[in-house]
């Protein structure tokens, strides 16, 4: 990740992981989202790595990169397939900018909600470069674990 960090130039302000040493089970819950630990995944390494920074810029970015809540879409197929009513919180869950959204609306972040399957830093760069954030929240969520980082443009001293 170091390479690609020196190639667009950015400078990683925190770090943080899921799970970490110390965490035991699932993440804890978050309001709005229910049976799979792919959004609270999210939101705790958002908090992890939001909580490192002394001062945060509003104009933060958020960019989650994922393939998506697989559980959930699971739960849904069945659902279907048995010819049952799916609830609507599954609907809001399933779009992967719904969490990221609910991070940015927590932590007041006032720039751009990107979700990619891949990547990251590119999108990072770009909304840096374009001057629509000072820095970006990356989020990266996988089938059991997630990470996320915070990176600005040039020094951030």
């Amino acid at each position: 990740m170091t390479g690609l960090l020196e190639v667009h130039e950015l400078v990683v302000l925190a770090e943080a992981w899921w799970p970490e040493a110390g965490d035991d089970g699932e993440p804890p819950g978050v309001p709005g989202f229910m049976l799979s630990a792919f959004n609270p995944m999210a939101v705790v390494v958002a908090n992890r790595c939001l909580g490192q920074l002394p001062t945060r810029l509003q104009r933060t970015g958020v960019v989650l990169v994922s393939g998506g809540d697989r559980v959930s879409a699971r739960h849904v197929e069945q659902l279907v397939a048995e010819g049952k009513r799916i609830g609507p919180l599954f609907f809001f869950q399933s779009v992967p900018n719904s969490v990221a959204g609910w991070i940015a609306a927590k932590w007041d972040l006032r720039g751009p909600v990107v979700c990619v399957t891949d990547g990251g830093l590119d999108e990072a760069a770009l909304l840096i470069g374009d001057g629509d954030a000072d820095q970006v929240l990356i989020v990266q969520v996988g089938a059991d674990q997630a990470s996320a980082v915070i990176v600005s443009g040039g020094d951030p001293t």
